[in-house]
């Protein structure tokens, strides 16, 4: 450690949506002298393979993955799991606290600050036992943020415990966000008191609030207000706004193609596909890596597709071990064949950042999950939204009512789409009389997030002084050991 080289623990959270921009963001430091640890557990390891051959400098610290009656042996990421599998792993990941404190301990020259993912809360209370800074990465946007910073501080309730369409009001928050308590954050929603797994999370809630700082994966222009708000309610500035992180090699496309997994189908393939449509004209519908469809909304799904006549691209997630196999993830047996030329079927990753920047694609038919917001910001690409959980919801309506960048097609992770209804928006998403407005907002957002990121933009100047914060701390603290 010294002043030009603070040293860092990067700790990501273990689900796909979490793991990469993390990972993004510690190639970034690298890039500006920050000397580098990453925390995994050895499933994890592979993920970090494109990260440490750019980055021979980085050292990893490989913990066993402490076991768990709900989580599958083997298992190890939440992509393995259902939506549920969240609260599992968050509370399970706390067990790893003893081995990192040891860690630390006996390490020679020990990092002078820890950054950890939003679902890993419980390290704020590692660093500070260890007298050292405690950062946040938020995988979620501020305005997503700051009303689960809300719920877990204020701890609201249903006046009527059955009432899943009871409205819940934020009248602190900017634009004062009200959503029904089925759209509330699940993890919030599951919480029962005095059960030791809700009691540690929301302590890990808390703890996020009381750490040092957080680091966003979103620009100012998108998310000013909810930033702000986030500076006042916190009652400092410590609050960085870096995004979109994008991905180092972007346009390299063996390193996008398989940067989460392998996909049935090669991304050189798809991209030559793509080349033979017309500019957008292409609708590309995927759901991210968690949320797979059960067979009834992927028949809703089929059926509107086809109904559309728009040229496609289906990225369809296959059911995990946690989920039901004959209940979930299953595409009609007739639609292959049926829309054959016309649309291409993905199974498992996508390379959807290679795939967004396409001049082809016309629009995106998404859960609204932060990432998957972002990519298409960064491409230009209008969206149709159909939020299913956690933050999609508060990102569906900062796109649609604050931007509109997109217009709403589906809201729910068990609603099934009227086909009728769909195919028409589908349609209308390449086609319709207001889609050249849409694109032209979407452009305008584009440039500017990509400026924000080059010399001189605001993601690029947070990102300089997150950078400096690192090293006087550093500093800082070395001075203290040399002075003991």
């Amino acid at each position: 450690m010294s002043e030009n080289h603070p040293h860092v623990l990067i700790f990501p959270y273990p689900a796909q949506g979490h793991m990469l921009p993390l990972l993004d963001f510690t190639h970034q430091l690298v890039n500006n002298g920050v000397a580098i640890t990453i925390l995994v557990t050895p499933k994890n390891l592979p993920i970090l393979d494109p990260l440490l051959s750019r980055n021979p400098s980085i050292k990893n610290l490989v913990l066993p993955f402490p076991s768990h009656p709900s989580i599958p042996a083997g298992v190890e990421n939440v992509k393995d799991l259902p939506a549920n599998g969240f609260r599992s792993m968050m509370y399970n990941l706390g067990k790893l606290r003893d081995p990192i404190l040891e860690w630390f301990r006996n390490h020679p020259s020990p990092p002078s600050a820890i950054i950890s993912d939003m679902f890993l809360g419980f390290t704020h209370e590692i660093a500070t036992q260890l007298g050292i800074r405690r950062y946040v990465f938020s995988t979620s946007g501020a305005l997503a943020l700051s009303v689960v910073y809300s719920l877990w501080r204020e701890m609201p309730k249903r006046k009527d415990p059955n009432d899943e369409n009871e409205n819940f009001h934020f009248p602190n928050i900017p634009n004062s966000p009200k959503f029904p308590f089925w759209q509330l954050s699940p993890i919030y929603r599951s919480y029962v008191e005095g059960d030791p797994s809700s009691e540690f999370i929301r302590e890990c809630y808390l703890a996020n609030i009381a750490s040092h700082g957080i680091v966003f994966n979103t620009f100012m222009e998108l998310e000013n207000v909810y930033l702000d708000h986030l500076m006042k309610d916190l009652g400092h500035n410590r609050v960085w706004s870096v995004g979109p992180v994008l991905p180092p090699g972007e346009d390299d496309v063996s390193g996008q193609s398989n940067r989460g997994g392998s996909s049935s189908v090669l991304a050189s393939e798809i991209l030559a596909w793509l080349d033979k449509c017309e500019d957008h004209s292409v609708v590309y519908v995927c759901f991210g890596s968690q949320a797979v469809l059960t067979n009834k909304q992927m028949e809703e799904l089929a059926i509107a597709l086809d109904k559309s006549g728009v040229k496609f691209i289906l990225s369809a997630k296959r059911a995990t071990k946690g989920h039901a196999s004959n209940d979930y993830g299953v595409i009609p047996s007739w639609f292959e064949e049926k829309v054959a030329g016309r649309g291409l079927i993905v199974r498992d990753w996508s390379p959807q950042v290679l795939i967004l920047k396409h001049q082809a694609i016309g629009a995106f038919l998404t859960h609204c999950g932060w990432n998957s917001t972002l990519e298409s910001l960064i491409a230009g690409v209008p969206m149709l939204t159909w939020p299913m959980g956690a933050d999609q919801f508060a990102n569906a309506n900062l796109l649609v009512d604050e931007h509109e960048v997109a217009i709403r097609a589906c809201e729910g992770a068990q609603t099934v789409p009227n086909s009728d209804e769909l195919a028409k928006l589908l349609a209308e998403a390449v086609q319709g009389n207001n889609v050249e407005e849409r694109r032209l907002r979407a452009s305008e957002l584009r440039k500017v997030a990509i400026n924000g990121i080059k010399e001189g933009g605001n993601s690029f100047k947070d990102l300089a002084a997150f950078v400096k914060k690192l090293r006087e701390e550093a500093t800082k603290i070395e001075t203290k050991f040399l002075g003991n």
